[in-house]
């Protein structure tokens, strides 16, 4: 039980000297892994160094194995880990070469190369390491009805514009149908502009045009709503660092902080 609360403080907890560094090596290995992955996709690189690629990918794929297992070991539930977000996320970033190990064949090859991409869910896990992920994930959250409703007035604006158009163009301008209108609208809405489809009649080029400098106004609101909570939520993660480290002085150390991630001693309330 003692080597499980260990592991567990290590790998799951980065307020500690060794979990904070567990914490450093597996950033650089998620990112080489991930670095790996980009350079293979390349076909004269893969060729050269093809064979590199492969003892890297079996080396990183040991590790993260290791590393999964571990996760799950140290867990009083190992259930709660494994059908968890990044418990899944874990299990994919291992997960595709396992699978290209057992499976062989020429015919099976190109499906092996597919299944391998997803290797780039590691990158997924480079989430939870970053501090302040917390306060942009508060900063959604807190968002997310403002956000519900802004995006029911964008579809709601969508199908009108769309409706209008096919009226207005018809099927001879290549607005075929009010489905397609509206993607149209939202090409136009977003200044994408493709140019797929494009309106002939003076009226249709007035719509597009008002359509056009509604986009830019439409774009600045979801921006808006996000910047004012994340500038909430990042005043009240500051808010929150009321602990002081008894060794070393440091006072930034969050309410849930039990060790000084500077110098590892045990730490106090101000």
């Amino acid at each position: 039980m003692r080597m499980k609360k260990k592991i567990y403080s290590i790998i799951f907890e980065s307020d500690t000297k060794l979990g904070k560094l567990f914490d450093i090596v597996l950033l650089w290995f998620i990112v080489l892994s991930v670095v790996v992955v980009c350079l293979e996709s390349i076909e004269s690189l893969n060729f050269k160094y093809g064979h590199l690629f492969w003892v890297l990918e079996l080396v990183l794929t040991g590790f993260f194995t290791i590393e999964y297992m571990l996760r799950v070991y140290s867990m009083e539930k190992p259930s709660k880990y494994i059908f968890s977000f990044f418990g899944l996320v874990d299990l994919l970033a291992i997960l595709p070469v396992f699978l290209g190990v057992f499976i062989s064949g020429a015919h099976s090859l190109v499906v092996i190369r597919s299944i391998r991409i997803l290797r780039v869910f590691r990158l997924m896990k480079l989430s939870r390491y970053v501090g302040e992920a917390e306060v942009l994930k508060k900063a959604l959250t807190a968002s997310k009805h403002k956000i519900t409703i802004f995006l029911f007035v964008i579809i709601n604006i969508v199908v009108f514009m769309g409706a209008v158009m096919y009226l207005i163009e018809g099927k001879d301008a290549g607005f075929n149908s009010i489905p397609a209108s509206m993607y149209w609208a939202v090409v136009t809405m977003t200044t994408v502009g493709y140019g797929d489809l494009v309106p002939h009649t003076d009226a249709g080029k007035f719509l597009a045009s008002f359509l056009m400098i509604m986009g830019y106004a439409i774009i600045a609101v979801p921006t808006g709503i996000v910047t004012a909570e994340l500038t909430s939520a990042n005043s009240a993660a500051k808010s929150a660092t009321n602990k002081s480290c008894s060794n070393c002085n440091e006072n930034t150390l969050k309410e849930d902080f039990e060790f000084c991630p500077k110098c590892g001693a045990s730490v106090k309330k101000i």
